[in-house]
């Protein structure tokens, strides 16, 4: 099973999304999203990184991709993100029984729900649940059509705890979890993973195949 940490940095404890940008860069633990689980109908990977650490109350990721194409029609929250140019986060305690799934596109408009399964018990979040998920997209928040050429662009996001499901004061040892990238309207379709999925066909909603996620001090 892969794995990672997630330290704990003190740094980001009360501060701006955009000014944990460099903190990230600096002391998060660095990963990539290249597994090509389904190369032969999906061969195309944009390279994408992804920078991880935590505050006492909430996951930071900044994710840095670079590609040869850049799509954002949806700017409205629980659209259809997967669509756009997109960065999944998907997530569970230990022993339960409904994951999270979080979903960005390159200007930071958000998908997320507990659920079972892809259609089993979906419980999307409230709008005002998702206004507690701060992002800061480099490119901006103006929704544009799909356009070709090379692309870099990055996007920083801060996930609350208690959107998880864990308690911020008594924190696991560890989560379970997956980091994904995908574009599923675009002329440049890919489904790229950062743990393994071994499904025949490309499929993210699936828990069994998450990595762990441990805290760190």
């Amino acid at each position: 099973m892969k794995s990672l940490i997630i330290r704990y940095i003190e740094a980001l404890d009360n501060i701006d999304i955009e000014s944990a940008r460099d903190i990230l860069d600096d002391f998060g633990v660095l990963d990539t999203i290249e597994i090509l689980n389904w190369a032969k109908e999906y061969p195309y990977r944009p390279i994408t990184q992804f920078n991880i650490a935590r505050s006492k109350e909430s996951i930071f990721i900044k994710y840095s991709v670079r590609g040869s194409m850049l799509r954002a029609i949806y700017s409205n929250d629980q659209d259809p993100v997967h669509e756009d140019s997109c960065v999944e986060f998907f997530c569970m305690p230990v022993g339960a029984d409904k994951y999270t799934n979080f979903e960005f596109n390159c200007i930071g408009t958000c998908s997320a729900a507990t659920r079972k399964s892809r259609y089993e018990d979906v419980v999307p979040f409230t709008q005002e649940e998702l206004l507690t998920i701060k992002r800061a997209p480099s490119i901006g928040r103006r929704a544009f059509n799909e356009m070709e050429g090379s692309f870099e662009w990055e996007l920083t996001v801060e996930i609350p705890f208690k959107l998880i499901g864990i308690d911020p004061e008594n924190l696991p040892e560890k989560l379970l979890g997956n980091f994904y990238k995908c574009a599923d309207g675009t002329d440049s379709r890919h489904f790229v993973t950062w743990s393994p999925v071994k499904t025949e066909k490309p499929d993210f909603h699936c828990p069994e195949y998450f990595g762990e996620l441990i805290f760190g001090n």
